[in-house]
């Protein structure tokens, strides 16, 4: 992408998304200008500190009157609240984007305020255990797919330009309609994620006083529940705006669900069976290297002797070469899994050159 050494670009929110997109341009555009904001001072000084930022603001204001992108990261009700203020002071070519998985709410809002023109959406399928400035990287969007959704108003040319500028920063970009998109990560993200929720919290309501159920919850349990882990505030945030898509997911699984229990009082094996079975085979069918809106845990797992040493050796193994790991742990409940050694690590890559590595030491090794 051929633009000038004098762009300028701002930031509303750096924490995770917005830090890491700021640190992937200031390492692929070193010469660009990046303005920011936060609430946060402390995550704006980490920024400035680390060369990520050139210019730190305290508020929304005539500082980025100069800017010829402005990305919104941050909760989508909030970034709803600050396009008034922006449109006082954004220049007649500035694009104007954002970073939420909900695209409805804010699109109408942009419409009312006669902002259509200027504004392309995106939304980067890229998300992290952790939150923060001081969690974000400059590799986070790189090979992830990353929503662009341009209103009917924005020039061909402009969601051009934004586009490749998305792909320079190593993101894969997808084009649909917003309301397309919210219907998408509704489905594949959302809803997972309040389902994952009351799954938890139906295990809390059945525990006992010495939280059997929580002692017994590794493994399987709790690799379908990880995303209940997500933060309260923006998940709050996206429910409420994506409520229609949301709400007709939710009453369709609830009918998947009766036709479940209604199966099983007739004691229906042909269904049973075709359920699992058709659910097998479209989960196989999804591809292991790609990145979605669900955040990827890079797992294995290895069998070792119960002896004195026998997980120095697994990690010597592995240390010796230089890769990072992530957390290293036994796995007491294996019913959904194999291996008694749980090791993660921060990326793809990592996982596969250890058990390769494991391998040729002659460790079992299982991956997923």
């Amino acid at each position: 992408m051929n633009l000038s050494k004098s762009f300028t670009i701002g930031f509303i929110g750096l924490g995770l998304i917005g830090g890491s997109i700021a640190k992937s341009i200031r390492r692929i555009f070193p010469d660009y200008t990046i303005i920011a904001f936060d609430v946060d001072a402390a995550a704006l000084s980490a920024a400035v500190e680390d060369g990520t930022v050139t210019t730190p603001a305290s508020q929304i204001d005539t500082v980025f009157s100069t800017c010829d992108y402005i990305f919104l990261c941050a909760p989508v009700h909030y970034n709803i609240e600050y396009l008034s203020t922006l449109k006082k002071l954004m220049k007649p070519d500035c694009i104007l984007t954002d970073v939420g998985s909900v695209k409805t709410d804010i699109y109408q809002a942009v419409l009312d305020m006669g902002l259509s023109a200027s504004f392309i959406g995106g939304h980067p399928m890229v998300g992290s255990e952790r939150s923060g400035y001081e969690a974000a990287n400059d590799h986070l969007i790189e090979n992830a797919y990353y929503f662009i959704t341009p209103s009917s108003s924005v020039q061909q040319e402009k969601i051009d330009e934004f586009s490749t500028f998305i792909e320079d920063l190593g993101a894969i970009t997808i084009i649909y309609s917003p309301a397309r998109h919210d219907q998408i990560t509704a489905y594949i993200s959302h809803i997972p994620h309040i389902i994952a929720s009351e799954l938890v919290n139906l295990a809390k309501d059945h525990d006992d006083a010495k939280g059997m159920f929580r002692q017994l919850a590794a493994g399987g349990f709790k690799d379908i529940t990880r995303i209940a882990s997500s933060n309260p505030i923006i998940w709050e945030h996206i429910l409420l705006s994506n409520s229609n898509n949301i709400v007709a997911g939710l009453e369709e699984y609830i009918e998947d669900l009766q036709d479940m229990i209604q199966a099983i009082h007739r004691k229906d094996s042909t269904y049973i069976h075709n359920f699992f079975q058709v659910a097998q085979q479209y989960r196989d069918s999804i591809p292991n290297n790609a990145t979605g809106v669900i955040r990827m845990n890079y797992e294995i797992f290895v069998d070792i002797p119960d002896e004195p040493g026998a997980i120095a050796g697994v990690i010597n193994v592995i240390s010796d070469t230089g890769i990072n790991l992530k957390n290293i742990g036994i796995s007491h409940n294996r019913e959904d899994e194999e291996g008694v050694l749980r090791i993660s690590f921060y990326d793809n890559q990592a996982a596969t050159s250890a058990a390769n590595l494991l391998r040729e030491a002659g460790y079992t090794v299982y991956e997923r």
